[in-house]
Order: C-alpha cells, then structure tokens, then sequence
C-alpha cells in the first residue's frame, strides 16, 4: 500500500482519523508532529517559543523527506506542513496520494476548545485568517478531498473505501 498522508488545518482531525484509518487498513500510524517531538524531546509550542517558526519548518521538512521514503503508513502531517511545495514533494515521493480533511473553521474551534497547545491558535481572527490563507494551499496539494466535519469513524471508513 501507498501511503495515505492526511493534510488540514490544526482540528480537522488528522491525528484521530489517521488512527482509526491505519488500524482499518492494517498499517502504520504516523504523526509528523510527534515524530520531531520525539527526536526534539520538547514539544511543537516549546520548539516555536525556543527556537522560532522557521527551525521547526526546517525540522518538519527533515520528517517530510523521511516519510517519503517510508511504505505502508497513514500519515498525519502538522497543519502547516502542505503548505510548503517542498514538504508535498517529499511524501509524495514514494508514490503517497494526499488527502486534504477539510474541516469548517467553526467546526475546528469547537475541536480545539482550550488553545494554549496550538502556538498559532492563540487569536482567533488570526487563526482565522490563517485558514483561509491555507485552504486554498491543502486543496492545491491534495489528490483527494473529504468533509472534516464528519466523524473520525466516517471519515476512515471513507477514506478506506476511496484509497484502495
């Protein structure tokens, strides 16, 4: 199997759907974000108020590049990660189909509650008018798109169905 990497913005659920899918089609979960908190040792907000926006892009572009080269996973990308053309080129190199979860934004705030986890979720206009600005980038890189707003079980079962 191809690998399925899961793009959107932060709450659209590319963590619980990625799970669900992976044990659905009996393969490999993995978590960008928690793959550089692992190799880090610190967590993605500690690594943005430590060392800025632009070293984590650096990190999360190392993990792309490695992912790329993995087989049979479902892989759950950070929220910014598909907006750089260099991170979509990475996981698509081993023939990765990407799918964009589009989640509405009221749909993502009522996900995300409490915020103070999510380092670009601190104001809410500008979180706001951060997924627009990044809508228009995941459909540009996505081979498929299905609604985010759907339970994570509804959600895999689709995606299961559509990326045989």
């Amino acid at each position: 199997m191809k690998n399925i990497i899961l793009c959107g913005f932060m709450g659209a659920g590319k963590t619980v759907v990625g799970k669900e899918l992976a044990k659905i089609k009996g393969c490999r979960f993995v978590d960008t974000d928690e793959l550089i908190e692992k190799e880090q040792g610190i967590t993605v907000k500690a690594i943005f108020a430590a060392h800025g926006e632009a070293y984590f892009r650096d990190l999360e572009h190392a993990v792309c590049e490695r992912v790329g080269g993995m087989q049979n996973c479902v892989v759950s990308t950070g929220g910014g990660a598909l907006t750089f053309a260099r991170n979509v080129e990475a996981v698509r190199r081993g023939g990765g189909r990407v799918v964009f979860l589009d989640a509405s934004f009221p749909v993502i705030c009522d996900r995300i509650g409490d915020s103070s986890t999510r380092p670009l979720f601190q104001d809410r206009e500008k979180a706001e008018a951060l997924y627009r600005e990044r809508r228009a980038r995941y459909l540009a890189a996505a081979d498929y798109v299905i609604d985010g707003d759907m339970s994570a079980r509804k959600t895999a079962l689709m995606l299961a169905d559509m990326c045989k």
